[in-house]
């Protein structure tokens, strides 16, 4: 870490190119000469570079309409902010940094597969070569590759999984790597994209990755970014990251802000002693701010979603961190925790997995502003809608497979009136349908039912409402979830000569369920959906793909799979879920683009535990957003039903929208029309189809486009011989939204 005092360069006038050597002060090393390569560079991205002997200087018009000036130098071979000047017309210029470096840390770890997608494998009658466990421990779930306790717990796998766990345990002390990134800068190369401009320096190396480090700002908003791209050799490696910006200038204005989780601002004046380590911070919406003079300040926050793997439960573990370096100096940043912090889910903490040769892309973002403090908050919580769905006119947002247990939880308290904290915390991310998954016992499976539905109703209202949804781990193969559109009871039992459907004293209509022809029954008569919630993973590993030609799968009840990010986050993926549910989506829809069967869709979902205000919903979970002017009321859910059978909807991690789209033409004169609107910049949209063998896909970039816009894209492509088509706009933090599929008339 850097921590060279910056005392001397307040009290001296500096003068370009002059340093000055005051015993006790130590002198400050001088800029490097190093020319970029200006190849790649167009001053129509509308930011202006210039590439003098001391450094790049980029000039651009940001948020607000605020000028920005970033000089980048190098000094021993690091490249380090020189200067971050921002002013308005007219005004004087304002100092937000000066001799300010970028901090990278990598914690690595081995990569297994886990007993749990072990499990249906074997079930399968599956070879488990090391073909085939190098293939789906990338997807791997229950993994905690820093875990290294002698006694490894099982975690929370439902007992249907099979055995819990992870083969080659316990872990050992050798397999955890440390590393910093290393800086051994010879060249750089300045490349235009659109309204964007990337610094590239090579090389660096960071433990076992070896690569680049890239800076990026942004013509019209003040967001920089700052990523490593990097890839490693090493068989087995899953990882984590931490990304901060040291060498903040301590004087009387600096102070941390950060809001805490229940939303109250909080700060520290730096006054107290040199900090070791990080100072971590449990803070709200993932965003720690520093402000570095009277009027200026910089915010430091992760990217929203592919920063996160998949968890059990959505609690905050403290996702920034301030550290004061010393007397001059100050640093800010982002990190991920090395554990869980409740103890039931230790097990899960599966890092990102990184297969050999692939290019991770370990980004971080800063927002400087004028302002202060409070124009930092507010300028980078745009880029999340302040953690919040937005709200589309004619449209509900929903949220799927939350494992609140709600029937239980709920019969545990004595009373059906009960209010759960669980879809306090929804309802405040903005979602409007929550979808409580239960699992009821075999013992009690009625009784749990019957409160999962009464508790449901109590819980809606006509602006928030209940949804209840099932999930069933036997039957059809792998896990597979029931949403219903009215209460249904059912058991997982029917002995021989029971009929399907038999009468109960308190509930009415039961069914008995003992076979797969008996699931279908039910679901055809009672008008439900099913979906598998996590395809090629956990226990559903191996899945759809081993029912693919079964009819209970071709069947329009069963309408597709659940979409969610983070079960083998792959930072070299370009959408969320890259390589596990998109291309899924794709394949199903191939596997019966011949037949007049209606076409599989996604649906968003979760897949986390109990759930409290201040719990970081958003950033860990995607939602639907369903075309429906007004909730349903009572125990009527079917217009919710009738809409998911459609496919007339999209999902999306929240910053990107799709609020209308429609197809025209036909062969090689089809056109797509799409609205759609996003906060990050936007990165390329993409009309995909299929003709039942193979995928194809037609990409726009849209990188000339700004921050915080809307646009109508019209999109030629060519329908001939395409069975079905779908639309999906991806911004440059990864998050994206994506269109159902609609079959195409020939």
């Amino acid at each position: 870490m850097n921590r060279t005092p910056k005392t001397l360069s307040r009290l001296l006038p500096a003068l370009p190119g002059l340093f000055f050597c005051v015993a006790g002060w130590a002198r400050q090393p001088e800029p490097e000469p190093l020319v970029c390569s200006m190849t790649g560079y167009s001053a129509d991205s509308g930011i202006q570079v210039a590439n003098p002997d001391t450094g790049l200087l980029l000039s651009w018009i940001g948020s607000d309409d605020q000028q920005l000036r970033l000089q980048l130098a190098i000094q021993d071979g690091e490249p380090i902010v020189g200067y971050l000047d921002l002013s308005r017309t007219g005004s004087a210029w304002t100092r937000v940094l000066e001799n300010s470096r970028f901090e990278y840390t990598v914690v690595e770890g081995f990569r297994r597969i886990s007993n749990q997608q072990l499990a249906p494998l074997r079930e399968l009658g599956v070879e488990l070569t090391q073909e085939v466990v190098d293939r789906y421990k990338w997807d791997v779930f229950w993994d905690a590759p820093l875990d290294l306790r002698e006694v490894t717990p099982t975690g929370n796998p439902p007992p249907a999984d099979g055995v819990a766990g992870q083969p080659g345990l316990p872990r050992a002390a050798s397999e955890v790597r440390r590393g910093n990134l290393d800086f051994q800068v010879d060249r750089c190369a300045v490349v235009s994209d659109g309204a964007r401009v990337e610094i590239r320096y090579s090389e660096v190396t960071l433990g076992s990755f070896r690569g680049d480090f890239v800076v990026t700002v942004y013509q019209g908003t003040n967001l920089m970014r700052t990523t490593v791209e990097a890839a490693t050799q090493l068989p087995s490696v899953a990882y984590k990251y931490d990304v901060g910006l040291t060498g903040l200038d301590l004087n009387s204005d600096s102070r941390v802000f950060w809001r805490d989780t229940s939303g109250q601002l909080q700060s520290y004046g730096l006054a107290g002693p040199v900090n070791e380590d990080y100072a971590v911070l449990q803070a709200a919406n993932r965003l720690v701010v520093a402000r570095t003079s009277a009027t200026g300040a910089i915010a430091a926050f992760p990217p929203p979603h592919t920063f996160f793997w998949a968890r059990e439960v959505e609690l905050n573990v403290g996702n920034n961190w301030y550290r004061k370096d010393d007397g001059d100096s100050f640093a800010i940043g982002i990190r991920q925790g090395e554990q869980e912090v409740v103890d039931r889910y230790l097990a899960n903490w599966s890092l990102y997995s990184a297969p050999p040769g692939s290019r991770q892309r370990m980004a971080g973002y800063f927002f400087p502003t004028l302002g202060a403090e409070t124009a930092a908050f507010e300028g980078a919580l745009q880029f999340t809608r302040g953690d919040v769905y937005a709200s589309l006119p004619g449209y509900q947002v929903m949220g799927s497979h939350y494992h609140t247990n709600m029937g239980r939880e709920l019969l545990d308290s004595g009373s059906l009136d009960t209010r759960l904290r669980d879809f306090e915390a929804l309802r405040a991310a903005g979602i409007n349908i929550a979808g409580p998954v239960d699992r009821p016992r075999d013992e009690t499976q009625l009784e749990e039912q019957h409160w999962l539905f009464e508790g449901a109703r109590r819980h809606s209202d006509d602006r928030f409402m209940v949804l209840p949804e099932m999930e069933n781990s036997n039957l059809l193969g792998g896990h597979w979830d029931l949403l219903f559109s009215h209460p249904v009871y059912y058991v997982d039992e029917r002995a021989p000569g029971t009929p399907l459907v038999t009468p109960h004293p308190q509930y009415g209509k039961q069914y008995n369920i003992g076979s797969v022809e008996d699931v279908m029954a039910m679901v055809e008569a009672e008008n439900m959906l099913i979906y598998m919630p996590h395809p090629r993973t956990k226990g559903s590993t191996g899945y759809p793909d081993a029912i693919a030609d079964s009819a209970h799968f071709l069947a329009d009840r069963y309408r597709g799979v659940g979409w969610r990010w983070g079960m083998g986050l792959d930072l070299s993926e370009r959408r969320l879920s890259d390589y596990r549910v998109i291309p899924l989506l794709d394949e199903m829809n191939n596997w019966i683009a011949d037949s007049n069967r209606q076409l599989k869709s996604l649906l968003a979902i979760t897949e986390t535990y109990f759930k409290a205000p201040g719990d970081d919903i958003y950033a860990n979970g995607p939602v639907t957003y369903l075309p429906l002017e007004r909730l349903p009321t009572g125990d009527d859910y079917s217009s919710i039903i009738e809409v998911l059978k459609r496919g007339d909807y999209f999902v999306t991690s929240g910053e990107v929208l799709i609020p209308e789209h429609h197809y025209s033409g036909s062969g090689s004169d089809a056109l797509l029309t799409a609205e759609v609107s996003w906060t990050f910049p936007l990165d390329f949209v993409e009309v995909v189809s299929g003709d039942g063998e193979q995928v194809r896909s037609v990409i726009i970039p849209a990188t000339h486009l700004p921050a915080f816009s809307n646009n109508t894209f019209q999109i030629p492509f060519d329908a001939s011989g395409q069975a079905w088509v779908r639309f999906a706009a991806w911004d440059s933090a990864g998050n994206g939204a994506m269109t159902m599929p609609v079959r195409l008339s020939e």
